[in-house]
Parts: structure tokens; sequence; C-alpha cells
């Protein structure tokens, strides 16, 4: 059985889709070739109707180390449960979209703060069917109470295992806002990786020019590029049935 990783927050732009097909990347090279055959032991799917990673995975081709699917429509929800099921496929990671704020009455009409649309049964059906959640966060105040909603109103509910990551940290900024939102993370009692994704403009470019992670130049920037998405992937646990 493949064990689902997916990565939400409420807020679109911080990282969902960049941590989604690194991290399955890393996992890839990690885990290693399947067998002439059967399908790459491991998935990225993306529930986001905006397709960044369809696009992103379609320039990288042939080479792209792990299988992707893209979700059109409700016919293709069935498609997280048949992951779950796979005895080929290790480690599936889900993409899903941000959402609106909804008023409250909505909410408790909907159940959930997702409201009524594909992608809102998209993020149900994806949430019925993960192991556990990858919350992205930048170090930028505006990120920090959409991210509340999302672990407060959906994931804690839930009771999955989750980890907030911080991404996209310039260290040419200093060091400050990294530590605020360290501080505001723990001042939560959320649990937070270690791991921080440093910003790169190799990662900003990667779609660009059809590469995953593990396919950058052999320089020192794309070393310590790769770095933070392997000590990640470790942190994680990735490619294990669960993160114990």
């Amino acid at each position: 059985m493949a064990r689902i990783t997916a990565l939400i927050n409420r807020k679109g732009g911080v990282g969902k889709s960049t941590l989604t097909v690194n991290t399955a990347a890393i996992t890839a090279h990690v885990l290693g070739q399947a067998p002439d055959g059967d399908p790459h032991f491991v998935a990225a799917v993306s529930a986001d109707p905006q397709g960044s990673t369809t696009w992103w995975s379609e320039r990288v081709g042939e080479d792209l180390p792990f299988s992707f699917e893209q979700i059109n429509s409700r016919d293709d929800l069935e498609l997280f449960a048949q992951l779950k099921k796979s005895r080929k496929v290790r480690h599936a990671f889900i993409d899903t979209p941000g959402w609106m704020d909804l008023p409250e009455d909505e909410k408790e009409d909907a159940g959930d703060p997702f409201g009524q649309s594909t992608a809102a049964d998209a993020m149900r059906s994806v949430l019925a069917n993960a192991d556990d959640i990858i919350v992205p966060v930048e170090p930028e105040p505006l990120g920090f109470m959409p991210t509340r909603d999302t672990i407060e109103e959906v994931v804690k509910p839930l009771g999955i295992p989750y980890l907030v990551v911080i991404n996209n940290w310039d260290p040419r900024d200093g060091e400050s806002d990294l530590e605020q939102t360290k501080d505001f993370v723990r001042s939560q009692g959320w649990k937070l990786a270690n791991t921080v994704i440093r910003h790169y403009k190799v990662h900003t470019r990667a779609a660009l020019e059809g590469t995953v992670v593990t396919q950058y130049k052999k320089n020192r920037v794309a070393m310590e590029a790769r770095e933070d998405f392997y000590q990640l992937a470790l942190e994680l646990g990735a490619g294990k049935k669960d993160r114990r």
C-alpha cells in the first residue's frame, strides 16, 4: 500500500507545487528504479486546477523520475483510493489548491471550509486517503493566519500526522523573518520541521527549464539546493509507510 502525503495550505503561492515535485523526485532517487514494466515507486498527483505541477511535469517529459497524474474532474477522484491500495507505488505526494475563507454559515453547511466545487470534492478525497500532511509556510506574516486556519480547521480535526515546513527562506534577508516564523509556529504548538527550504533561483527556474531537483547542474548552489530536499525527505521518512 502506498503512503499518501498531502501538501495543503489555504494560502496559494506558498510552494506546495515545488515541494510536491522536488520531494517526489528525491524520494524516487532514494528508492531507485522500479523493475521493467512496473510503475514508478513514487507518484505525484495534482488536485490543483491551476495546473502548475502539470505544466512542470510536461516540461520535464520522459526524464520525469516519478509517475504523474492531474485530477480534472470528479470522475478522477477514485485515483487516491487506488493509489493507497497499490502494491507497486510506495509513496505518493499530492499537490492541492488553496481555498477562499468562507462565511461561517457556509462552512457549517458544507461541514468543512472548502465549499461546493470539484476542487472542494478533490480536497475531501485527498484528505480521506492521506496518511500524513505537509503544511508549507513562507517566512512572511501575511501567511500566518491562513496557515492557522489550515491547521486548526482542517488538519487537527482529522487527527492526521502533519509537519509545518518553512519554505522559500532567503538567507540574504537575514534570520529575523525566519526566527519570527519559527516562534509563531511553536507558539501555536504545531509540529515544525527541522529542515528549512531555502530560496534559490535554480528552484524558481526549474519548471521553465524542465528539470527537477535531482537533475540540477553540478555546482555549489545546486548542491545546496538539493541538500535541503534530501534533508526534508530524510526527516519525513520518505518512501516508508509512515513517519515513525
